[in-house]
């Protein structure tokens, strides 16, 4: 079996990038709720437990029986973890007189403690805590302060248990990777065989088995996931493998044929379906943002659903279904608060009767885009931006008409061109243009005009679970608006969305 890191969760926003900082090593690694662990295996090197919004000192906060881990394998404490350990084994922690956040530095490092093996002094880390630990457990050892922390890392003697009170994971603490490293590695003996090449042939070997002779069926969206995922079921199951790709009259400009071509030099089996009708006539009318995503996800299945009927015999879905959709569907506390529906968690509708085949479903975005460039994938389709499964229905506030599609389709253009032209785009994590309800007053030529308003919109993150705007020249953005006002009949207005997310949403539906 393979080698394998436990993350036990407890809420924190962080968690699912120590996963990522722990498969960047090449070790596997899952995440489990610290109400859901799993049975610890003879696979399982090591465990890392997270940090938390929770305070260790409230009631009903997280927390489990860590004698069933502690000495019998390799464990590390983040931030709440850490705490968690002392509060539990004889330590003190208490509510710090000021929330401790942001940067400071490693000082009073002990030099042969494993967990800081390479870290320099005043090694920059990163706090966000609004408790510390004032005395250290019974049978700790202090092994590192910074300014205000006194307690920032200590260990257990005599066996290899570590406590941080800050974050490795983050990018802000410059030396977090090779202390992660040093933990994985050094002292849980992980062999760092977990690379993209043998996902590829683990995956592959594992679809042989599973779908065997099967028929499987694919709606595919030109986005990363569901192509990767076509990919490697294709490898295992080569004809087998039926892909439906659907025109749902919200897709970029000219995106039904260029995808298509694409697919064409992957050798895929791929149909393309024109439905536009379908969906515009399903869509005529509503407002509501909710309603519309309901309504373009009810007619991809009926559409899909009777494309899929014209093929005999088939017994599967294949989804290009990825690990934070599965981590945040069932997350530490239940599923968490719907922001917008999800499209591909949640099952499908009891008439069609097909098991679901989801071969991404333990891998993050960057280890998608990894698999795919082993297996040779072009970089247009692995490095393109995440598209809404929505599409452009969620780009035009308001009600959608076939007009009012094409005038975002011909402004996104200009503007996803324009990026790429200049060198931008792999720069930035997702970019696109939003149709606002809004009309204004402008003058063209000698006429007054009044039309519509656009907004573009271009943000940098790593997972997209968090998003700053980006920060694109002043001088690029006037010639972008300056194009879209000139060759785009309807639009006079152009502006450029600031907000970062959070607060702020990627998509403005």
């Amino acid at each position: 079996m393979m080698q394998e890191i436990l993350i036990i969760d407890f809420g924190s926003q962080y968690t699912q990038l120590i996963a990522r900082r722990v498969r960047e090593l090449n070790v596997y690694c899952e995440i489990h709720p610290f109400n859901k662990i799993p049975e610890i295996t003879e696979n399982i090197k090591g465990i890392i437990l997270s940090g938390s919004p929770s305070s260790v000192m409230e009631e009903g906060s997280p927390t489990l029986d860590l004698n069933q881990f502690r000495g019998k394998l390799p464990l590390l404490g983040v931030c709440f973890g850490a705490q968690l350990l002392a509060k539990e084994f004889g330590g003190l922690v208490e509510k710090s007189d000021s929330r401790e956040y942001g940067r400071a530095h490693l000082n009073s490092l002990v030099p042969n403690d494993k967990l800081l093996k390479g870290i320099p002094a005043k090694s920059q880390v990163w706090m966000s805590h609004g408790d510390t630990i004032t005395r250290l457990p019974e049978g700790a050892i202090l092994t590192a302060s910074t300014e205000s922390v006194r307690n920032a890392a200590y260990t257990f003697e005599g066996e290899e248990t570590y406590c941080i009170q800050f974050h490795p994971e983050v990018t802000h603490s410059t030396d977090g990777k090779k202390m992660l490293e040093n933990f994985v590695v050094d002292i849980c003996g992980c062999d760092q065989s977990y690379t993209p090449e043998s996902f590829v042939e683990s995956t592959v070997a594992e679809l042989k088995a599973q779908l065997g002779q099967d028929k499987v069926v694919m709606g595919l969206s030109g986005g990363v996931d569901s192509s990767v995922a076509a990919l490697l079921i294709h490898k295992a199951i080569g004809e087998n493998l039926y892909c439906i790709f659907v025109d749902n009259g919200l897709l970029r400009k000219n995106e039904f044929e260029q995808v298509l071509e694409s697919y064409k030099g992957l050798g895929l089996n791929v149909k393309g379906v024109d439905a536009k009708d379908r969906f515009y006539a399903a869509l005529k009318g509503l407002t509501d943002p909710e309603a519309k995503r309901k309504a373009i996800g009810k007619t991809f299945i009926d559409v899909f659903d009777d494309e899929a009927h014209l093929i005999q015999d088939v017994k599967w879905l294949g989804q290009g279904t990825i690990y934070p959709d599965i981590i945040e569907s069932v997350s530490v506390k239940g599923p968490s608060v719907t922001i917008k529906s999800h499209h591909n968690v949640g099952g499908l509708p009891d008439y069609m009767k097909l098991k679901v085949v989801e071969p991404l479903k333990l891998l993050f975005k960057d280890g998608v885009r990894q698999v795919g460039r082993s297996m040779g994938m072009p970089d247009h389709l692995i490095n393109r931006h995440p598209f809404p499964g929505p599409g452009l229905g969620i780009r035009i506030l308001g009600d959608i008409t076939p007009e009012k599609v094409a005038i975002l389709q011909n402004v996104d253009h200009i503007f996803i061109q324009g990026l790429k032209d200049k060198g931008l785009y792999d720069s930035i994590w997702q970019a696109g243009a939003i149709l606002l309800p809004v009309q204004s007053v402008g003058v063209m030529g000698d006429e007054r005009t009044y039309e519509n308003v656009v907004a573009l919109r271009a943000v940098t993150s790593v997972d997209g679970m968090t998003a700053d705007w980006a920060h694109l020249p002043y001088e690029f953005l006037g010639e972008v608006s300056n194009q879209i006002i000139n060759k785009v009949k309807g639009v006079n207005r152009v502006v450029y969305d600031i907000s970062s997310k959070p607060p702020a949403t990627i998509e403005w539906e």
